[in-house]
């Protein structure tokens, strides 16, 4: 008897699982994307890629558009868990690229490209290749689009490029001007500029700008240094000086602005002829650097002669002796 039943529960399972593969149907798809988040809260991450999975091979042979949307929730999902709950960052760039070609208009997609520019910075230091995807993502005109434009700008800087950082930078300083990345981006212009030969005085305009139109911003004192280290170079020492002092007030490193000060300081009593009368030399007898002056030797004065002998020469024997006689009653 129990061999005669094997057969018939190989028949129910069959039939169970034909069933269930009939089942399948896209509106399935809403319910695996729900227990995939459910999986992602409870730190499941396998089974929401799973989950993923399944929806994606629910929706394959389906071109609707409703379909389109499920799909390109699943291929979020999936990259963002590979990205963000497993660290595997090769998968997380390999289904980020199949939303971008699948999807390339899904809402899902913005985001997408920018995760991916994120990995194809730091993770493979594909810093073109971020750039690519950032200027895709701007092409939509996305909310962050001032956040986006200034992140193109220091790639560029990091990559050297000194010259489109430059005019990355100023772009976002005019196409977003009521934004919060003004000032990095005219500070960051300022830096691209000082790298550039002979765009230095464009390089402290910036510079300037930052100092004047934002009191506030915490770029200022370090704008502040940079005017005055450029200000060195180009032979101010002194103005340099007064712009490294009123850049230690708000300063986050202020040792490196007071030895910044301090060399320069150096450097102008190396290089400065000592001055006649010069008020801030007359004491330094003992400064190293300062010149050698002679000092006159003066002789203490010799004092005065006691009495008319002594005047003439004589000894003070005589003067006593002569004292003694003017003394005795005549």
């Amino acid at each position: 008897m129990p061999r005669a039943a094997a057969p018939d529960r190989l028949i129910s399972v069959a039939c169970a699982a034909l069933f269930l593969l009939a089942g399948c149907r896209k509106d399935d798809a809403p319910a695996h994307l729900e227990r995939a988040r459910t999986a992602l809260f409870e730190q499941k991450a396998d089974v929401a890629l799973a989950e993923y999975k399944l929806t994606l091979d629910l929706l394959e042979r389906d071109s609707s558009a409703q379909a389109q949307v499920y799909r390109a929730r699943a291929l979020r999902g999936a990259a963002d868990t590979y990205y963000f709950e497993l660290q595997d960052s090769k998968r997380a760039v390999e289904v980020y690229k199949e939303l971008i070609t699948t999807c390339p208009e899904a809402p899902e997609t913005l985001d997408g490209r920018i995760h991916l520019a994120d990995l194809l910075q730091h993770e493979f230091r594909d810093l073109r290749g971020a750039i690519a995807q950032l200027t895709a993502a701007l092409a939509r005109n996305p909310p962050q689009s001032a956040e986006l434009a200034y992140k193109v700008a220091t790639l560029y800087f990091e990559l050297q490029d000194y010259g489109q950082c430059e005019i990355e930078s100023a772009n976002v300083a005019q196409r977003f001007e009521t934004s919060g990345y003004v000032d990095d981006a005219l500070y960051l212009r300022g830096q691209a500029l000082a790298m550039i030969d002979g765009r230095r005085e464009d390089a402290k305009r910036a510079y300037r700008e930052v100092i004047d139109r934002f009191p506030d911003s915490e770029l200022r004192p370090h704008a502040l240094f940079e005017l005055g280290r450029l200000t060195a170079e180009s032979g101010e020492g002194e103005h340099a000086i007064e712009l490294w002092v009123e850049a230690l007030k708000t300063h986050p490193q202020p040792g490196v602005v007071q030895d910044s000060i301090a060399r320069v300081r150096k450097r102008l009593r190396a290089t400065t002829p000592q001055r006649v009368g010069d008020p801030a030399k007359a004491f330094d007898w003992d400064v190293p650097g300062n010149a050698v002056v002679e000092r006159p030797v003066v002789e203490p004065p010799k004092p005065m002669p006691k009495t008319s002998i002594e005047a003439v020469g004589g000894t003070a024997e005589e003067a006593e002796r002569e004292a003694k006689m003017q003394a005795e009653p005549k």
